[in-house]
């Protein structure tokens, strides 16, 4: 079966949020926008004909998630991940962003600690910050044009009133996928130091050959009844609009608190398509999430490539997972400002790498999830921007 990712899809009747705001972010409209972490694909047949199916009952009254949409989440882990997860320990909610600010209120009370490790996907400290819990900065090592873990500095700035850490899994905006041992290890200081683990794994599905997600409750027992796992189909079938994701907390305890911070501003459950179009994802997508992992592996190939032929001065590292690249524009000498302002000058809106932490600063983080002919004319754009 083959799946045609080299169209480009007209995006602008669709309100869609990364064209958009583009005056608004960039200044000006005819940026090709490089921000946003959505696909410039067309979302697989089979999930467009289930919400069709849908759409022909006439009624789009309040709605329960079906059991059989829990259950597809089940066995999508455990056929890609290995995880054995029971649909009783699933609680669907509106995003993974509103689930990292459900689990700050159910998980640290006002002024206590909650790990980030920057730089990382913003919305993970905004939390933080937005709930009045004390952030505690876990900066990310930087070593050979990747990130790592710095373990000692993490023991170093836990105290007994650090209740919580957000993990992001696999990391945005670095790419990186967590080795076991390196999950292993950062599960082993929680434990010592009694915290919960809120991990956003929504990436989990866009991982490249070499490289293996692992979710961190599957690793132990010991782990899974400290964890709250957040994911979604949003990303890796390009229905984020569909605003639909999940939780998998086995611990009775934790999932308790979850629901109750849930309900308290009503936000358990899900909209009425999300599901259908969750359960036609992870029941009949399979063919086309290894079309899109092929097509996605050549377009980074493409960008590294022609960054390190036309670009050398720019670091630009392979990612294992995402649709993402992580540019390192350093030895340019610029201030983000003016990083910033080169690449919209030439046609470009990428997003900031100091909006991810002060350890993104002088970076860039790029989505190169389009058509090749589109995003080979945006690498030719970063060049004129990006020349010394």
């Amino acid at each position: 079966m083959s799946f045609d990712f080299d169209t480009p899809v007209d995006r602008l009747p669709s309100h869609s949020v990364k064209y958009g705001l583009r005056r608004l972010k960039f200044g000006r409209e005819d940026v090709v926008p490089l921000w946003v972490a959505d696909m410039d694909f067309a979302a697989p047949e089979c999930v467009r004909e289930a919400l069709r199916r849908r759409i022909e009952h006439p009624v789009f009254g309040y709605t329960l998630t079906p059991p059989s949409a829990l259950a597809a989440i089940a066995d999508w882990q455990a056929r890609r991940h290995g995880w054995q997860v029971d649909p009783d320990w699933i609680q669907m909610l509106p995003g993974v962003v509103p689930g990292l600010d459900l689990c700050v209120q159910a998980f640290a009370g006002p002024g206590q600690g909650v790990v980030v490790q920057t730089p990382v996907y913003n919305p993970l400290f905004e939390a933080v910050q937005r709930n009045g819990r004390r952030l505690v900065i876990n900066p990310l090592a930087w070593r050979d044009g990747a990130h790592g873990m710095d373990f000692d500095h993490l023991a170093s700035v836990l105290t007994p009133d650090t209740r919580l850490l957000l993990l992001c899994s696999p990391h945005n905006p670095g790419g990186r996928v967590w080795r076991q041992d390196e999950l292993a290890h950062l599960g082993a200081l929680c434990v010592e130091h009694d915290l919960i683990v809120v991990s956003d794994e929504i990436h989990a599905d866009l991982v490249y050959p070499g490289a293996k997600h692992l979710p961190l409750a599957a690793l132990s027992p010991e782990l899974a009844a400290r964890t709250v796992t957040l994911n979604s189909a949003g990303k890796t079938f390009n229905i984020a609009g569909l605003n639909t994701a999940y939780a998998i907390v086995s611990n009775p305890d934790l999932g308790r608190r979850l629901r109750d911070a849930a309900h308290t501003l009503h936000l358990e459950g899900a909209n009425l398509f999300g599901p259908v179009a969750l359960e036609a994802a992870y029941r009949q997508g399979e063919d086309w999430l290894a079309a899109l992992l092929d097509y996605l592996k050549g377009n980074a190939e493409l960008a590294c490539d022609h960054i390190g032929t036309h670009l050398p001065h720019i670091g630009c590292t392979m990612p294992e997972a995402t649709f993402l690249l992580w540019l390192d524009c350093r030895a340019l000498g610029l201030d983000d400002a003016a990083l910033r302002q080169r690449l919209v000058d030439a046609g470009l809106g990428l997003s900031p790498g100091i909006q991810f932490g002060p350890e993104g600063s002088g970076f860039m983080r790029m989505n190169f999830a389009l058509p090749r002919q589109e995003l080979a004319r945006a690498l030719r754009a970063l060049e004129r921007g990006l020349a010394a």
